[in-house]
């Protein structure tokens, strides 16, 4: 099946990449162990948009409604339920599946930008919910001091788990986009019309990607909640998912890890930035703009450009 879906270039870098990160936490300071740890989740998360965006064509503007579900699904259950935490890894991103299966019934009907523009005011909707139920969710203030094993509460530890979980979630993800499956989510998103004449149930293709990107994502909120130990209304706000949108344009949205290496970009500019400035949102329209401009295909499909000189023809 590898020797299918990979070159031996391809599984080269990989393995090199993967000994590289394996061996980070042994000389990075505490920190960076941390930061990568959040660049994992985060990267996850911007693949799982990047699955209906890039490779579905679906105008999928209110993604991080799935990510906070799942960090908020998993927090709730390791603080409420009183079972053993692993279950709610488990858990979470089948519920943040189950919101994408609601969501996706309802916008699904609808084409291109509407879609979009629903699916804002829907994940709108849960986020208000969601800030306003102080007696379950805690309103504002989120849920803080969730109790985390030792296997996965020191920064190593996540670090490990994180690194584990979103290699695994991305080599599936790559799996699905090279599957049959993929291939006709692919041909839907050049051209839906087309694929409806020769028999594709369009929406129920659609609605099957809106719900596989909404479990990754639950998949990113769970990791996200190994690292901070607390969830917030915030992860649900369309401004974060206007933040993912632009980690999958900077890092390439039809190239598969493109996403991941914008949200790594992003995370580093927020971070370092935000030491001299605290206007990070004047930055970010900044650089989507230039993106916009000089950079339509991304900064990993420019090296791709570079680096094979017989890609620069193509259009």
């Amino acid at each position: 099946m590898f020797k299918a879906l990979f070159d031996a270039k391809t599984l080269i870098s990989c393995s090199v990449l993967l000994a590289l990160l394996l061996m980070m936490p042994q000389f990075l300071p505490r920190f960076y162990v941390y930061l990568f740890a959040l660049m994992f989740a985060i990267a996850l998360l911007a693949t799982s948009l990047n699955l209906v965006l890039g490779f579905g064509g679906m105008y999928q503007f209110h993604h991080a409604v799935f990510y906070g579900f799942g960090a908020y699904a998993f927090a709730l259950f390791v603080t409420k339920s009183g079972l053993p935490l692993w279950i709610g890894y488990v858990i979470a991103p089948f519920c943040s599946a189950a919101l994408g299966l609601v969501l996706g019934l309802i916008t699904v009907r609808l084409n291109r930008l509407y879609f979009g523009m629903l699916q804002i005011s829907l994940g709108s909707l849960v986020w208000a919910i969601t800030y306003r139920w102080y007696s379950f969710t805690g309103g504002d203030d989120g849920i803080h001091g969730i109790p985390l094993p030792d296997l996965v509460g020191s920064s190593t530890g996540a670090y490990y788990f994180n690194l584990i979980v979103a290699a695994t979630c991305l080599l599936l993800m790559y799996t699905i986009v090279n599957s049959p499956f993929g291939r006709i989510f692919q041909g839907i998103r050049d051209n839906p019309e087309r694929c409806q004449a020769v028999g594709v149930n369009v929406q129920k293709q659609q609605l099957t990607g809106q719900v596989l990107a909404a479990f990754f994502a639950g998949v990113a909120g769970t990791l996200f909640v190994t690292v901070e130990g607390s969830v917030f209304p915030d992860l649900m706000f369309w401004t974060l998912s206007l933040e993912i949108l632009i980690m999958c344009l900077l890092g390439g949205w039809f190239i598969f890890l493109g996403p991941a290496l914008g949200a790594a970009i992003i995370i580093s500019l927020r971070t370092f930035v935000g030491i001299y400035t605290e206007y990070w949102t004047l930055i970010l329209g900044i650089v989507l703009m230039l993106l916009i401009f000089f950079l339509p295909e991304g900064v990993l499909g420019l090296f791709l450009k570079k680096a094979d000189p017989a890609a620069k023809g193509e259009g």
